[in-house]
């Protein structure tokens, strides 16, 4: 007997919901079909197969919270006896031993109970558990009178004196106090000449095919290039070792209604900017909607977080440990320069880097950004995209 557990899609996702049950109690399964699909606070993901059998057993309903390495479901041949697997709360001795798993199985914390009349989607009922919310009679705007997540939330906050803090927003405070906790931070201030970003920017605009292309990307691709020429800031910190990696997955910070999110574009390495570009908006857009794969939220090497598109003109970005660097992209604003003749104003774009100083000095930091600056500047020659 094989059993399917739910598995861990993140840092900070500890419970996830079971969304639907594609198939139940008793069917035929081969290995890699997809047999149910799981929903978390950031996306929806499915869950496949490991081998092929026959479902034996299904250990929790749609819409039930449950955590993370816990067992939804037993795959084997009929006749096979699944009482040795059915999920159990842990017990005083379970809690003291060892852990042979990395999390063991917990007791499921069901959501509050709603009046009958009430049909909560899994959204829904994620959210009420969070917020131990015991919905009132609503007339819900999902199919057949469902109600969604949105109806929820709008009813919660109504019935609220006062703003309350999501579980969502109470992760990323987590993460954030650990970050700053747990690293030693510093940041480095420089700006590049944005003349060529914005030449570059006025020349794919006028191209049907590459005018989606942004001056986020630009950066995000002259980042990619400064990192391979100083890989030491693409690398993670771990149990007080340093793991240096060979590619580049490059995270971008991406403010979606469900918080901050940091899709993963992988091996950037050989990636042309066109295609870099339309990889970040793909991933953009599903993250705005929900639908992004968990696999693409996790992994980044090196993580890029831009606020010049809001007018900021320079910030202290947060280190995203185990990564050892991030970099803030800053607005593009005039700078006096001094000329043989006096001094005269340019473009130029701010750049922020934060470097974990356990692994990164600053010398290093400061070599990478000079490195990224002169990336910067020379664009229009490192992309020949020839528009």
């Amino acid at each position: 007997m094989t059993p399917v557990e739910v598995p861990k899609v993140g840092n900070t996702v500890e419970e996830c919901i079971v969304g639907e049950w594609r198939k139940q109690k008793g069917d035929r399964v081969t290995a890699g079909e997809v047999i149910a699909e799981i929903e978390t606070d950031k996306t929806i993901f499915e869950i496949t197969a490991p081998v092929s059998g026959t479902i034996l057993e299904v250990f929790f309903p749609q819409g039930e919270l449950v955590p993370v390495f816990t067992k939804l479901c037993v795959i084997g041949e009929p006749g096979e006896d699944t009482a040795d697997l059915q999920p159990q709360p842990p017990g005083p001795a379970q809690e003291s031993a060892p852990k042979a798993e990395p999390a063991p199985p917990a007791a499921v914390r069901p959501a509050p109970s709603a009046p009958e009349s009430t049909f909560l989607s899994p959204r829904a009922r994620r959210f009420a558990a969070e917020n131990n919310f015991v919905a009132p009679p609503l007339a819900g705007s999902g199919p057949g009178g469902r109600v969604l997540e949105e109806d929820l939330r709008k009813a919660y906050q109504e019935s609220q004196p006062a703003e309350r803090i999501s579980s969502i927003r109470e992760k990323v405070a987590r993460r954030m106090r650990e970050s700053l906790s747990t690293t030693a931070q510093y940041t480095l201030h420089t700006s590049a000449r944005a003349a060529g970003l914005l030449s570059l920017r006025a020349r794919v605009k006028a191209s049907a095919e590459l005018a989606q292309i942004t001056i986020g990307d630009m950066v995000l691709f002259c980042t990619a290039r400064a990192l391979m020429d100083a890989p030491a800031l693409n690398a993670e910190f771990v149990d007080g070792r340093i793991s240096r990696h060979a590619e580049i997955h490059l995270g971008f910070a991406c403010d979606t209604e469900r918080g901050l999110l940091v899709p993963v574009v992988r091996e950037c390495r050989n990636l042309r900017l066109p295609e870099l570009s339309a990889r970040v908006r793909q991933l953009a857009e599903q993250a705005a909607a929900g639908t992004v794969a968990a696999e693409d939220l996790k992994g980044a090497t090196f993580t890029v977080s831009n606020l010049g598109s809001l007018g900021i003109e320079f910030f202290t970005p947060i280190l995203n440990p185990p990564q050892v660097a991030i970099l803030g992209v800053d607005a593009i604003q005039l700078k006096p320069v001094r000329t043989p003749g006096g001094f005269e104003f340019i473009d130029s774009i701010g750049l922020s880097l934060t470097c974990d100083h356990q692994v990164i000095d600053g010398a290093p930091g400061a070599r990478f950004l000079k490195i990224l600056t002169q990336k910067i500047e020379q664009i229009e020659s490192l992309c020949e995209l020839g528009t």
